[in-house]
């Protein structure tokens, strides 16, 4: 039984700063079907978003248009320039060129309602100028076809346990705030959702926090999903620091009183892994991961006896 009577769980968000997102390559699932929609999505250390195309939601009620139908006699245009997500480092574009995403689609078929079951979306960044920019205008009409959306990962904001300022010989645990640790997002109403088994969303988790407590010991990696849902400090007051659950701890020897402003700089590296959801029985499909560091200053303190 935990007792949450005068628990205090001390958020230190403000005292956290991201240093760097670096990501390496961007880390793409392969294109998906979702209800009446086709979607390519990508992760990294910025965050995670798609890239879909084939129109609004289709509630119900008549068949679905076609494409064709829909385009009402106007040309079909297959492609579209899209900003570099955030989180993709790219060479200096040449001279009178910007980078775009170009995303397009290939193998549709007109005469179906989602482009056919061959369609699929090909990404590529590539430096453009004006004339090659041209060579994918986006007329008002193909605004119906295309759809995105993204996430940015929460600001990380750690806990610590028994007490925000640990005290030396004393084990210190360390957790993620739940908020801090998840991020759900589904696509909305343009969702792809044409019956109750269609719906895209995409989650990313954290799936491990490397911690380096900066008293020269080292890094060391907590295990995720050790503690539960409702309780994810797992800290019970209940019970002495050597019987915890959760297993992420760390036991400073020395005071951090001749650190720079008395305080231990803790460096984090926390992993995510974006996973996505199309429908019921298909369960989390993860498509990659990516880090995000972080540092918190902290400061340890000697045990203080009273008459000591």
């Amino acid at each position: 039984m935990h007792n949450r009577v005068g628990r205090t769980l001390l958020a230190l968000g403000a005292v956290l700063a991201l240093l760097t997102a670096v990501p390496a390559t961007t880390a793409s699932a392969d294109t998906i079907q979702t209800g009446n929609s086709v979607c390519s999505m990508y992760v990294n250390a910025v965050g995670f978003g798609a890239y879909c195309s084939s129109g609004k939601a289709y509630m119900g009620g008549e068949p679905p248009p076609t494409w064709r139908e829909r385009l009402n006699g106007r040309p079909f245009v297959p492609c579209r320039d899209f900003e570099i997500p955030k989180g993709i480092r790219l060479p200096q574009a040449p001279e009178g060129k910007t980078w775009v995403l170009r995303i397009t689609i290939t193998d549709y078929n007109l005469n179906s309602y989602n482009g056919g079951p061959d369609a699929h979306l090909e990404r590529a960044y590539m430096p453009v100028d004006e004339q090659e920019r041209a060579q994918c205008p986006f007329p008002d009409y193909m605004e119906q076809f295309w759809w995105r959306f993204e996430s940015s990962y929460p600001d990380p904001a750690l806990q610590i346990m028994p007490t925000y300022t640990p005290r030396v010989n004393i084990p210190a645990f360390f957790t993620l705030t739940p908020d801090s640790s998840m991020v759900l997002k589904q696509s909305g109403d343009l969702s792809g959702y044409y019956d109750p088994t269609h719906n895209l969303t995409m989650r990313g988790m954290v799936v491990e926090l490397k911690i380096d407590p900066g008293d020269g010991t080292g890094p060391f990696i907590c295990p995720v999903g050790v503690t539960p849902v409702d309780d994810p400090d797992g800290y019970d007051q209940t019970k002495d620091p050597d019987h915890q659950l959760n297993p992420c701890k760390h036991v400073y020897k020395k005071s951090s009183a001749s650190q720079p402003d008395g305080m231990y700089t803790v460096k984090l590296t926390i992993t995510w892994e974006v996973s996505y959801w199309i429908g019921k029985g298909t369960g989390w499909k993860p498509i990659g991961q990516a880090n995000v560091t972080a540092v918190q200053r902290l400061p340890v303190q000697e045990v203080q006896a009273i008459g000591g």
